[in-house]
């Protein structure tokens, strides 16, 4: 269903505009768009500006790494930078988002490659429209010894690590995934089938 569009305002077509262009955002409904609207007219001028000049500063200075296209502000991000990250472990993520989610985690000391995006053919999107021919480069020229497939647990997300590991076939390259499952401190009570699913076929020697 198309999000409703905000075409007039009792305040004139700039506040109609403005709250069009806020409800656009994820998670803003136009409601949301309206108070948020209304919060940057009541706003010192400052705060107003300093907001504006701040996406104009994000869009005009972020860009993908050019390694592996997370978001940086520079030619390479500070991950693809580190000498004390192994760049023969490399994990697939779908988002930029998903590099810091496992980073808060602390746990990987490899290095990242993502995506931008994941193969939906409802969708209209392939194989070319995402980074995965950037991805068989770095497996062939950066000597990979195995590749952690992070992307999301979904039917398009598996469909493309699946898409991807057969491609990988043919290399000398270690294929592994997240663990999935019961997680600790779980109760099994109140686990849904696919947990269980995904704990039973990933059970490992006690």
């Amino acid at each position: 269903m198309p999000r409703f569009v905000v075409e007039t305002h009792p305040f004139g077509p700039a506040v109609a505009n403005l709250i069009t262009q806020l409800s656009k955002l994820p998670g803003i409904g136009n409601k949301s768009a309206e108070r948020l609207a209304h919060h940057i007219i009541a706003a010192p001028d400052g705060e107003a500006f300093a907001l504006a000049d701040a996406v104009r500063q994000v869009k005009a200075a972020i860009h993908p790494c050019r390694i592996c296209f997370n978001l940086t502000e520079g030619d390479l991000c500070r991950i693809c930078k580190s000498p004390q990250r192994n760049h023969q472990v490399l994990c697939v993520v779908e988002q930029p988002r998903d590099v810091i989610s496992l980073e808060a985690a602390g746990s990987f000391d490899g290095v990242y490659h993502v995506l931008q995006g994941r193969i939906s053919p409802l969708d209209g999107i392939g194989p070319e429209d995402l980074t995965i021919d950037a991805l068989m480069r770095r497996v062939r020229n950066d000597h990979v010894q195995e590749i952690v497939m992070a992307t999301n647990p979904t039917l398009e997300g598996d469909g493309t690590a699946l898409f991807i590991s057969n491609l990988l076939a043919h290399l000398p390259v270690k294929i592994t995934r997240l663990a999935r499952g019961i997680a600790s401190g779980s109760v099994l009570e109140f686990a849904n089938k696919e947990m269980l699913a995904d704990a039973l076929r990933g059970r490992q020697t006690f």
